[in-house]
């Protein structure tokens, strides 16, 4: 295998039938055709083809691994694929070329049981996204149930794009469940996981539930706020009350004193003539003690 950089020339030799017709194609790091041709061998079965001068790095020949690979067009189809490698380094070296293939996993935090959820995958070699059959590329994806088991997933994953898929996936135990997604694409394996907590009700149920408390906890706070200001009114009665009854007692008082002194007033004027009739009752019973 080789490493290439941008202006180098990728030539493509070997052997094959006398004046075989091969079809030579380029793939990219997302597995898509970058370069496609079709030669004919020469008389001895030889060939020494320049597929393509590498260009400078773009969204379409971005650095990474390609793959090369011969086709026969009359030995059934017999193949012959070699990776290359595309670097920005200046030197052309015979290095093994390390396929990379990262697995990201996307799931919900929580869930609800028997509430479907969707699980999304991304699959990506050397940065690009990857794969095209999701039952080939994802053939031994599976999630781990709480109660131990594990059931498979491969046949459930639908494509979103290149490279990302998604499964619709109903729980049925309450629990962790982990999801295990295993990528393999041109002999590497790529591993990821997420897990989703499943839950007996859903959030949403239990946040109309704290809603309807919220409601209910406003509606006493109303309330208490009424009583309150009754209790306030109440108050407001007793201290005019007790206001009123002082003013009567205050009036009483006044009137107990006015009483007395009218009282001794009329004591000073009625013990002279009490007197009086005292002297002359007096006087009265000497005059007929006498005439006896």
């Amino acid at each position: 295998s080789k490493v290439y950089a941008p202006s180098h020339h990728l030539q493509v030799y070997g052997q094959g039938l006398p004046e075989e017709n091969l079809i030579i194609r380029l793939f990219a790091p997302d597995e898509t055709i970058a370069k496609f041709d079709q030669i004919t061998t020469d008389k001895d079965g030889s060939f020494n083809y320049s597929l393509l001068i590498w260009p400078k790095p773009s969204t379409n020949f971005p650095y990474g691994t390609y793959t090369v690979e011969v086709i026969s067009t009359e030995q059934n189809g017999l193949s012959k694929k070699i990776d290359v490698k595309f670097s920005s380094t200046t030197e052309l070296l015979d290095v093994p070329v390390e396929r990379s293939v990262s697995t990201l996993v996307f799931a919900p935090e929580t869930a609800a049981i028997n509430q479907p959820i969707r699980v999304f995958v991304q699959t990506t070699s050397d940065g690009l996204l990857i794969g095209n059959e999701p039952t080939k590329l994802l053939g031994t994806t599976h999630v781990h149930l709480p109660s131990g088991i594990s059931v498979p997933l491969s046949s459930s994953f639908k494509t979103l794009h290149q490279g990302l898929y998604y499964v619709d996936y109903t729980p049925r135990e309450v629990g962790t469940h982990v999801f295990h997604v295993v990528a393999f694409s041109q002999g590497t394996t790529s591993h990821g996981s997420a897990a989703t907590n499943v839950l007996s009700q859903d959030l949403g149920g239990i946040s109309e539930q704290i809603i309807k408390l919220n409601s209910i906890l406003d509606e006493t706070s109303n309330e208490l706020d009424v009583l309150k200001l009754e209790i306030e009114g109440f108050d407001n009665t007793l201290e005019k009350a007790s206001n009123k009854i002082d003013e009567s007692t205050g009036t009483i008082s006044t009137s107990v004193e006015f009483i007395s002194e009218a009282s001794s007033q009329l004591n000073s004027l009625l013990f002279p003539i009490i007197a009086s009739i005292g002297i002359i009752v007096a006087l009265q019973i000497t005059i007929i003690a006498r005439r006896r």
